[in-house]
């Protein structure tokens, strides 16, 4: 006898099969292609629209592309359009498939007009700003100067709250308007996730996909719906973010497998990313860090994850590290406008040097880091990796409150380890830019500083006789003791009441440097941190003081970059990070330290058997809490092609990546 089910069981069992599917059943978005160029559609809309009167559609899965344009009194006319339109070449997601579907336009007047079977619709919703009947468009006019494309006019009422921005939309046939996101492959492999705005605030991973090997689709919308002011200095600012971070409703990976698959999604984001979407800026993935934001060479030391791409020269030199994805992301991508890194010995100056970016570590302390994962409290900072200086300026004025920007420069030069003659190109461009810079500032006086007799002339009583005593240990003893003490052991800890007593896998160079923390006593942090404030004290006493009019009294400045460092050679194990050197005064001073592209060097290269070229770099410190008058220096500097603006590419100068030849979604 076969089981029967009861009309009010049958009826339960119905309710719970649509309840169960309206709980696991949800679009997550899709993607398209427009032309050539791929494009993610989210399943949210940005607005809807009522449409009192349709025209033919071209559309895919029920989507047309159209152009928004907000219409006022100046620009009521179909010529006006014409123009606008021309203007929105400059932006890389717009493109004149978008005039390929509906035409639209606000106001209490409907005018259609029959087309022709071989016409193409233009894709033109016109929003009417301001008060009044809206904008007349004559039927005897209704193609758009450039285009050659005949228009429909169709009246239109926005539900949104504010005008709907300009730019590309994708409208479905009951209204629903979306703001696509263009893709574009990360063939560098600078991102570890590419990320989606959620309606709520938060992110999620992004769904969308491309061709390609290992290439994550990373989506960017339009830079035409944004408009920069002052509340919103990084409005449209397309940012990717160190993947130590944390961002609502992702997962941080802090560059470790294990890491990522144990802990649940951030329930918040970090202050550091907040202040930045609170200035407008928009997020578009989280970034490759070496393992804990420890110091890795490319291959040898990444084992969890692949080391990003650094595209200049021949495309095989390291990309320094922690910040690498940040790096190679701002060096590879011109769709990519800012990244922000973090530097505790050197992970955004490393990765700024070798790939020919503005970078800085900024003075310590200038920003809470609730929410970022940790090495030394004591030397953490956030910082950022870019090629404009004014939008790296923009950024600065956002994460670093109450930052003084200082327009008047010290005319004081003090250089450290620097070339005296142009015996390599290296140095040839170091001393250029040394030149330019002191006619810039007007310098009254330029000097070569010995660190070591400095140091032996005016040391407080009782410390060591040199820099080296004082210093050599205090850094690894610094991020070893406080890293473990952190992240590691309640890492550990939790990791093994999961998972049967186990421990999770990491990468060797942070366990290099954890075991060299678990041989020392516990004073040996203290005695560090007692060092650490001790050089501290000394050098903002005597070498770089602060200033009421320059804010510094000087600048110091030292060279970086240029040196070849191959991801394919065999190297030695990872060993503890010893010793004292100019990239550290600023981590142990807590002055900022900012890194400037300042020309190139050639090398023979034994990966492509070709003559290539590699950035050249100086760094310029300036005394405690003066990040302020440094950025207003290089956009000063810039504006005055001291130096010139890095381009992305093989070289600062721009050109091909050899790598991204063919490839789709570029």
């Amino acid at each position: 006898m076969s089981p029967s089910l009861s009309l009010p069981a049958l009826a339960l069992l119905l309710a719970l099969v649509r309840y169960v599917a309206a709980l696991t059943l949800r679009s997550t978005g899709g993607t398209l292609m427009l032309g050539d160029i791929p494009y993610y559609v989210p399943a949210t809309p940005y607005t809807t629209v009522s449409v009192r009167a349709l025209g033919r559609l071209q559309s895919v899965n029920g989507l047309s592309p159209v152009t928004v344009i907000g219409a006022t009194a100046g620009n009521a006319s179909v010529g006006s359009l014409g123009s606008i339109l021309a203007a929105f070449a400059t932006d890389d997601v717009w493109n004149p498939y978008f005039l390929q579907g509906r035409n639209l336009a606000a106001g209490s007047r409907c005018v259609a007009r029959t087309i022709p079977d071989t016409a193409i619709e233009t894709g033109v919703l016109v929003q009417q700003i301001g008060s009044g009947n809206g904008p007349t468009y004559p039927l005897a006019s209704t193609s758009l100067p450039g285009f050659n494309q005949t228009s429909v006019i169709l009246s239109v009422a926005s539900n949104a709250s504010a005008p709907i921005p300009n730019g590309p939309y994708f409208l479905s046939a009951n209204g629903a308007l979306y703001q696509p996101l263009r893709l574009y492959s990360d063939f560098a492999g600078a991102f570890t996730q590419p990320l989606v705005p959620g309606p709520d605030g938060s992110y999620a991973a992004s769904p969308a996909a491309l061709p390609g090997i290992q290439s994550p689709a990373i989506g960017v919308p339009s830079r035409l719906y944004y408009t920069r002011t002052a509340s919103k200095p990084l409005a449209g600012v397309r940012t990717g973010i160190k993947d130590i971070y944390d961002i609502a409703g992702l997962k941080t990976s802090d560059g470790n497998r294990a890491w990522y698959g144990f802990y649940p999604p951030a329930s918040a984001n970090s202050v550091p990313v907040q202040r930045l979407i609170d200035a407008g800026a928009i997020l578009v993935g989280k970034m490759k860090t070496s393992q804990f934001a420890n110091g890795e060479r490319a291959t040898a030391d990444w084992v969890d994850y692949h080391s990003p791409f650094n595209p200049r020269g021949d495309g095989y030199q390291d990309p320094s590290s922690s910040s690498s994805g940040a790096g190679a992301g701002a060096a590879t991508y011109s769709w990519l406008d800012l990244t922000l890194g973090s530097d505790t010995g050197g992970s955004i100056r490393g990765p700024s040097q070798v790939q020919g970016l503005f970078g800085n570590r900024p003075s310590h302390g200038l920003v809470d880091l609730t929410g970022v994962m940790p090495l030394a409290p004591e030397l953490d900072t956030a910082g950022f990796l870019c090629r404009d200086p004014s939008i790296w300026k923009a950024a600065g004025t956002a994460l670093y409150a109450d930052l003084p920007f200082y327009n008047t420069y010290p005319q004081t030069i003090q250089t450290l380890n620097f070339p005296t003659n142009a015996s390599t190109q290296a140095s040839g461009a170091a001393l250029i830019f040394l030149a330019k810079l002191q006619g810039f500032l007007r310098a009254k006086t330029t000097t070569t500083l010995n660190l070591t007799a400095s140091w032996t002339a005016s040391k407080p009583a009782g410390a060591p006789a040199t820099l080296a005593g004082l210093l050599n240990t205090t850094y690894p003893t610094l991020i070893s003791k406080q890293q473990t003490r952190l992240v590691r052991d309640p890492f550990y800890a939790a990791y093994a009441a999961v998972h049967d007593g186990r421990r999770p896998f990491v990468d060797p160079a942070p366990l290099v440097r954890w075991a060299y923390g678990d041989s020392l006593p516990e004073s040996a942090l203290e005695q560090a941190q007692t060092n650490k404030t001790i050089f501290m004290t000394w050098f903002n006493s005597n070498i770089l003081r602060n200033d009421s009019t320059t804010c510094s009294d000087s600048l110091l400045l030292y060279t970086g970059g240029s040196n070849t460092a191959y991801r394919n050679e065999y190297i030695q194990p990872p060993s503890v990070p010893f010793g004292f050197s100019t990239s550290r005064i600023s981590v142990f001073a807590e002055v900022p330290d900012v890194v400037v592209p300042v020309g190139q060097a050639s090398y023979r290269s034994t990966i492509t058997n070709h003559t290539e070229v590699l950035p050249v770099t100086v760094d310029l410190l300036a005394a405690k809490g003066c990040d302020g008058m440094l950025f207003n220096l290089i956009q000063d500097l810039t504006a005055a092609g001291i130096p010139e603006i890095p381009q992305t590419g093989q070289t600062i100068a721009g050109g091909e990546i050899l790598l991204k030849r063919g490839m789709v979604g570029l």
